[in-house]
């Protein structure tokens, strides 16, 4: 069994803009890397950095019906838009098994427990294929920081391989 890791975005250029390096780093970890997208497009910028991508609806529908990944990183702006996906957020966070990850601001005061802001240092590779899966998307700024930042609820057992470390 392959460590798995669900990325819910908006779109392609937002998964791209704050995870891509993330993104990269865990598919070259051997991690099976899986997007859900709720505006579909151009999937090649994901493609250039290793992941797959799932229909989001039918991911969605499915919840509880299916394996829970080892890592989940979510928009925070879709919490508050798509209850489904803050219900998932909050289960998995009181499951406690599934790293959970956050960028942006959710609005939702039901995360306000045991989140921290943690960072992921992308590697050299990933800042390079970053770079080409964010010009792929047609993102006007291709600069790429050397980290990600999330925010993190803690796990009672993190994966082997976890990589997100406290930020500050």
């Amino acid at each position: 069994m392959r460590y798995r890791l669900d990325i819910v975005a908006p779109s392609v250029a937002e998964a791209v803009r704050h995870a891509g390096g993330w993104i990269f780093d865990r598919v070259m970890a051997g991690w099976d890397v899986n997007v859900l997208l709720a505006q579909p497009g151009d999937t090649r910028p994901l493609m250039i950095l290793g992941a797959q991508t799932s229909d989001f609806e039918s991911m969605i529908a499915a919840g509880d019906d299916q394996p829970h990944p080892q890592a989940l990183a979510v928009a925070a702006d879709l919490l508050d838009t798509d209850v489904r996906v803050r219900e998932g957020v909050l289960r998995a966070l009181d499951y406690g098994m599934t790293e959970v990850a956050l960028w942006g601001e959710a609005q939702s005061g039901d995360l306000d427990r045991d989140i921290d802001s943690v960072e992921h240092r992308l590697s050299s590779a990933a800042r390079v294929f970053k770079a080409q899966a964010l010009a792929a998307a047609d993102v006007d700024d291709v600069s790429v920081a050397a980290t990600e930042t999330f925010r993190s609820g803690a796990m009672s057992c993190p994966p082997i391989g976890a990589d997100l470390i406290p930020a500050g």
